[in-house]
């Protein structure tokens, strides 16, 4: 069919062709790996897993025994079996996931590729609509001198239309697909850097266990002595850890990095938070409290104080949205509220964050009840309290997702916990969810590794 626009007949695409340029695509895509490698590979990581069950069980068994030589030789065997599976499984997954990403890509192109397609269709068939509004319906009767050409004419309009509202719908479903296909993706991006990191802290591990088990080996198993010799010097190691110093912001007094870990393990128990990790959110917090500072309140009117310990004058001490939340706070611990520390504030913004969490005043009084109900209290939780910060902090990182314990949800949850937005959002966000990240993973091989003895 034509359309007479403009005084002369011009033609265009049918109708039919238009919608047919959007018809859903039946082209398969490009597959990494072919149905029989893929199968193959899913048994490999079944096999591995199954592996990974019975040499966790022996593990388990291992460590269950009292304590001798031979004993410490089969818990160090077992644990290097463990981490060997462990990272064999992950580099399978990598490989799966690697071929579910490069699919998922590839239909998402596809997706894209038609909604710009039909984007541009129905462009063109409003163009066509408008130009046929140009021309008037009696203008159109009288120079075509027909009366059937001008029904055909209108069949045509009315036949475009349709095709806008069926293209429209069609756009709306792609959009859809798309969107939904690129959650996809992310996941599955997600979850293989994960495994990629879950080898990289295993493989530290496994270097860690391989070692102190050839310093077994070594060691005649009937020289009992020196077998005591290396117990009593890995005691002294852990008594070490456990008695040194845990830096806290906030002006908190330091207490005992053993005791820092018994909160966390506490917190851990109920949030679901890794240990390694609040520790190194609190201890990345207490980096940021010694850089920014400790003032007092001053003026509940303008929010300005001083320097706690050099009497310099700031004027944006705290916000005054914050400070009758800060004046409830200390006036139902009964403590000085122009006299107890809170943060000094940075070149912009405000200071007034409070303890070891460095929470401000508002955001304190959203976790008190919480913090409370789950240290089995009910009275107002003290944010200068080290016990009652990690429980905090632990809480708010699991409603931030960290206690799914990957890596990207660790590192996004820190991310969120200093700047409100993902890793992804900006460098110097992304330099802070590092930057725990890091931190975590040396408490977990330098300190707690060795101060409970794994």
């Amino acid at each position: 069919m034509t359309l007479f626009l403009r005084n002369k007949y011009i033609s265009l695409l049918t109708l039919a062709s238009l919608l047919a340029a959007f018809a859903p695509s039946a082209s398969v895509m490009a597959q990494t790996l072919t149905s029989a490698e893929r199968a193959q590979l899913e048994q490999q990581l079944a096999q591995v897993q199954a592996e990974q069950a019975q040499a966790q069980s022996q593990l388990a068994t291992a460590q269950s025994k009292s304590r001798s030589l031979q004993n410490d030789i089969d818990v160090l065997a077992a644990k290097v079996r463990a981490e060997q599976l462990d990272i064999q499984a992950k580099n399978l997954l990598i490989q799966t996931l690697g071929d579910n990403i490069t699919t998922k890509q590839a239909e998402i192109a596809s997706l894209d590729a038609q909604i710009a397609q039909n984007k541009q269709s129905i462009s063109d068939i409003f163009r066509a609509l408008q130009q046929s509004e140009d021309t008037p319906l009696l203008e159109s009767l009288l120079k075509n001198n027909s009366l059937s050409q001008l029904f055909d004419y209108s069949i045509d309009l009315i036949s475009l239309q349709q095709g806008i509202d069926t293209l429209s719908a069609q756009l709306v479903a792609n959009e859809a697909s798309s969107t939904a296909e690129k959650a996809v993706l992310v996941d599955r991006q997600n979850a293989a850097v994960d495994a990629r990191y879950t080898i990289q802290q295993e493989q530290k591990s496994l270097q860690s266990n391989q070692y102190q088990q050839q310093q077994l080996l070594s060691i005649s198993k009937n020289n009992e002595a020196a077998y005591s010799a290396l117990v009593t010097a890995k005691k002294k190691e852990a008594d070490a850890i456990n008695a040194k110093l845990f830096v806290l912001a906030g002006g908190s007094n330091p207490i005992p990095f053993g005791k820092a870990y018994q909160y966390a393990v506490a917190a851990s128990n109920i949030t679901g938070v890794d240990p390694a990790f609040l520790l190194a959110i609190l201890t990345q917090e207490s980096n940021l409290g010694t850089n920014q500072g400790m003032c007092f309140l001053r003026d509940t009117s303008t929010g300005s104080g001083v320097g706690a310990h050099t009497g310099r004058t700031f004027e944006n001490v705290m916000s005054l949205g914050n400070i009758p939340d800060f004046m409830t706070i200390t006036s139902t611990l009964g403590i000085d509220p122009f006299n107890t520390v809170v943060s000094c504030p940075q070149s912009i913004g405000y200071g007034g964050a409070m303890g070891p969490a460095q929470f401000e005043p508002s955001t304190w009084m959203l976790f008190s009840n919480r913090v409370g109900k789950a240290l089995g209290f009910t009275s107002m939780a003290d944010p200068w309290n080290p016990q009652d910060a990690f429980m905090a902090s632990a809480l708010y990182l699991s409603d931030l997702g960290a206690g799914a314990g990957t890596w990207t949800a660790e590192s996004n949850a820190a991310c969120r916990y200093y700047s409100g937005r993902t890793c992804a959002h900006s460098s110097l966000i992304a330099s802070y969810g590092y930057s725990v990240m890091s931190l975590a993973s040396s408490i977990q091989q330098n300190e707690i590794n060795k101060l409970t003895g794994i």
